[in-house]
């Protein structure tokens, strides 16, 4: 059903609209349906007739602010109602003490490896949001100490980066058939030497071009290892990124209707384009905070009309090196989600610089 864009914003809205659509916004996201003139009217807070309020809903529907999603429902706040609700009349709280404990404590980094902590934080914005956590997994921007080539079998080889952090990555690779072991050294100090100190990204050009130059004084085959060593490590900055989903089962709890069902499986179906998400996720890191999508607000989530909440995560430099967030229904309790989130961020971001990697 499409939606018709809001012809005011919310200074145009008198105070008798805007407490109607308050309570109509609150009522939703409370309870994920269409919310009718009678209900509010019993419900004592507006002190107006039900033909009163039914009127004044009407108007917010004429601004493009409300829908009904059938002739005889009451009506409910369309994605563009959700934003202004949220840019005007939302009040975001802070997490108190228990909720925070409950994330610091089943986010502490003792004995446990990054990726284990980045699942942990998936599951726990999940559980806590009520519907998927997303984690984008950190960009690997650190500057490089050395770089080795471990012989697995005769086809694979096992290039171990050394970074100036003191972590340590694996990556494996296809090698020629037959490649003597003079070569992988000859390939790991060729790149140790011109890494030393810059990042795959910083040095990768450079690298190529003094191959391409035939100044490298390497043989074919440690050439053939480095530039394809370049290529699967630094070629975009992206390549060795997840996206860790946690939690959609969680997204199912509330399906009561079949097209609630078709909706959901129309997220299901945008999850796995990891890329894209990833590639949303990474809009974070133009700015700090929380950053909030509303349905169609995002190409990658028009069809099946969900919100997504992201924050980035910083190092201990105030650099953004990854993101994470909460996917679900438009009726995710934004005022609960968004310091959720937030705070996550935050947290992961302290306790990263002391993960073992």
């Amino acid at each position: 059903m499409s939606e018709t864009p809001p012809k005011t914003g919310l200074a145009a809205l008198d105070e008798r609209m805007r407490d109607i659509f308050r309570e109509i916004v609150e009522n939703y996201l409370q309870s994920g349906g269409p919310v009718g003139s009678r209900t509010l009217a019993q419900a004592g807070k507006l002190a107006l007739s039900p033909a009163s309020i039914r009127n004044t809903m009407a108007d917010l529907a004429q601004m493009g602010l409300l829908s009904a999603p059938h002739a005889s429902a009451g009506r409910m706040p369309t994605h563009a109602g959700l934003r202004l609700f949220v840019d005007g009349l939302l009040q975001v709280g802070e997490l108190n003490a228990a909720e925070r404990g409950v994330i610091e404590g089943r986010v502490a980094t003792t004995g446990r490896t990054v990726p284990d902590l980045l699942n942990e934080v998936s599951a726990v914005l999940g559980g806590l949001a009520g519907g998927a956590g997303l984690v984008v997994t950190p960009k690997r921007d650190a500057p490089l100490r050395h770089v080795e080539f471990v012989p697995i079998s005769r086809h694979e080889v096992l290039a171990v980066l050394v970074f100036s952090d003191g972590s340590i990555e694996n990556r494996l690779m296809t090698a020629p058939e037959g490649l003597p072991p003079a070569t992988l050294v000859e390939a790991g100090n060729f790149l140790s030497s011109r890494l030393t100190g810059r990042s795959l990204e910083q040095a990768r050009l450079d690298i190529e071009r003094e191959i391409a130059e035939n100044r490298s004084q390497l043989d074919a085959a440690a050439q053939v290892l480095v530039k394809q060593g370049m290529a699967d490590w630094g070629g975009g900055g992206g390549e060795h990124r997840s996206l860790i989903v946690r939690g959609q089962g969680r997204l199912l709890e509330s399906v009561e209707a079949a097209e609630d069902l078709e909706r959901i499986r129309m997220l299901f179906d945008d999850l796995e384009r990891k890329q894209e998400l990833i590639a949303l996720l990474d809009r974070t890191r133009d700015g700090q905070g929380v950053r909030l999508f509303i349905g169609a607000e995002n190409p990658l989530f028009s069809l099946s009309g969900s919100s997504v909440i992201v924050a980035p995560y910083m190092n201990r430099d105030q650099e953004i090196v990854g993101a994470l967030g909460v996917i679900g229904p438009t009726r995710l309790n934004y005022a609960r989600v968004i310091p959720l989130v937030d705070y996550t961020a935050r947290v992961v971001g302290k306790i990263l610089d002391g993960a073992r990697p």
